[in-house]
């Protein structure tokens, strides 16, 4: 693993990358997460292929970058990637939870620099309440996520122990899990914290909301091979999953070039698990027009 810079108009976003192979992907995390999501992915990539996981503004590495944030803005910052590692030529990408509604702005948005698309876990719109207030949904989806960045802990064994305790990852808790945690603590001991700036967090929960008949725009408009990946379980273990079948079948119906895959996970386990991990690599780097 390596820490890399990627050169955006208003500063440098970090990113960590894996393996040193001339074949590139480009891979955006969750919404309170960070490039460390993608370690067991990483570990399944072929040789010959390099993940470029980038650290989206206001987390990890890139907590500093200011805003606005939005999925239109971290589109662009995975452009601006896709970019400089590609080197003139297109890359894979992938993008889970948030992140897969950012890849998906910039794959529709940019399609020339892409080769394939791999969504986990999201991309689609998220059916909401006519006329409901977005930030009271904002609050009841995403607040206690918000609170737990202002939380502090005694120690980073602490904040590990914290995560280790969610239901939906107690379960099946990894050395990657860990590994994640520590990457994202921060702080003096007694006072440790997350690195994700709330601010965004709160910024790009909103957009998410407000923006989504621009999903279905995006969606609608893919001219990227891309693939779905979705879990039954949700964020807290349970079924139903984010993404309910219904709604993967109306989008599998009327997206072009959508294929999908129910994957045996959670919303997090998906990505942070050894069998999901490895069936996320395969999809992404599956040769040029392979769609099984």
């Amino acid at each position: 693993m390596e820490q890399v810079k990627v050169e955006v108009p208003d500063g440098t976003l970090t990113a960590l990358r894996f393996g040193a192979g001339p074949k590139i992907a480009i891979a955006a995390h969750g919404i309170t997460a960070s490039a460390m999501a993608y370690l067991a992915v990483a570990r399944r990539m072929p040789a010959d292929w390099s993940l470029i996981a980038l650290d989206l503004r206001g987390r990890g590495g890139s907590a500093e970058l200011p805003g606005p944030y939005g999925m239109t803005r971290h589109a662009e910052d995975i452009c601006a990637a896709a970019t400089q590692f590609g080197q003139g030529r297109p890359v894979a990408l992938v993008g889970q939870s948030m992140g897969a509604y950012a890849a998906l702005r910039a794959a529709t948005r940019r399609p020339e620099l892409f080769t394939r698309l791999v969504l986990v876990d999201g991309g689609l719109p998220l059916p909401t309440v006519p006329g409901a207030d977005p930030d009271a949904v904002l609050a009841a989806t995403l607040g206690p996520a918000i609170a737990r960045l202002s939380d502090t802990f005694p120690s980073v064994e602490a904040y590990v122990d914290f995560f280790r305790a969610h239901p939906a990852l107690a379960a099946e808790w990894t050395d990657d899990m860990t590994e994640y945690v520590r990457y994202d603590a921060t702080g003096p001991d007694g006072a440790i914290r997350s690195r994700v700036n709330p601010e965004a967090v709160r910024a790009d929960g909103r957009d998410l909301l407000v923006e989504a008949d621009s999903f279905a725009a995006d969606l609608r408009g893919l001219a990227v091979p891309t693939v779905l990946l979705h879990a039954p379980r949700g964020m807290f273990g349970q079924e139903p999953g984010l993404l309910p079948e219904p709604l993967v079948a109306h989008w599998r119906d009327r997206a072009p070039h959508l294929v999908t895959e129910l994957v045996d996970a959670n919303h997090y386990t998906i990505l942070m698990t050894d069998g999901p991990a490895a069936t996320i690599a395969r999809r992404l780097t599956a040769e040029e027009g392979s769609r099984g």
